[in-house]
């Protein structure tokens, strides 16, 4: 297969790390891009990840997690050939996707440009508004509203929306019960 490039002679690549160094990598990469003066022929580098909250100890608690562990994705004019020596071996870099055993000698396949929009729109979408839950909530538990004019109010979860990342609580409120429906991040469990 022909090496597709744009008009500016970039492609995307993914590149390997190990899982858990991807990270370091960049930063290593970044570093070596700048103080190499190469940085024109290496734009980009991106990790995609999402903002995940989980409870710890009872407390609810914001992350980073990784989308694809140990995938990079680069975006990179490869015709320099000290460019590609350094994506390619770079400490915990396992090399470029797609590349065969002759790590050193092979080009790898640029991803297509349909893919890495997809990739892209994704980054874009979580940035926005879509933040996944990892905390699990169960009908008949209780919570605490922590937004709006009912916070600190404890209710019963009456319903689970997981595909919205919403539930129907039922607060106490002058003696009544009233419907709520919050967004996971508007409640927490109550201890």
């Amino acid at each position: 297969m022909a090496e597709e490039v744009n008009e500016l002679g970039f492609n995307w690549y993914i590149l390997r790390a190990v899982s858990g160094q991807e990270k370091k990598v960049k930063a290593y990469l970044e570093t070596e891009l700048a103080r190499q003066n190469l940085q024109d022929f290496v734009p980009q580098i991106l990790i995609p990840s999402e903002k995940v909250y989980e409870l710890r100890n009872g407390k609810k608690i914001t992350r980073e997690k990784i989308s694809y562990p140990g995938y990079m994705y680069v975006s990179a004019n490869l015709s320099n050939g000290e460019t590609f020596f350094l994506l390619n071996n770079a400490p915990a870099s396992l090399g470029f996707l797609g590349e065969g055993k002759t790590k050193a000698l092979k080009k790898p396949e640029p991803i297509k440009e349909s893919e890495i929009n997809r990739i892209l729109g994704k980054i874009e979408e979580g940035n926005l508004a879509s933040v996944k839950s990892e905390i699990k909530y169960l009908v008949g538990e209780s919570v605490k509203v922590m937004n709006g004019p009912f916070s600190g109010f404890i209710g019963t979860i009456e319903e689970v929306y997981d595909d919205k990342k919403k539930v129907k609580v039922i607060v106490k409120i002058f003696g009544r019960n009233t419907p709520m429906e919050l967004s996971y991040i508007e409640v927490e469990k109550a201890s």
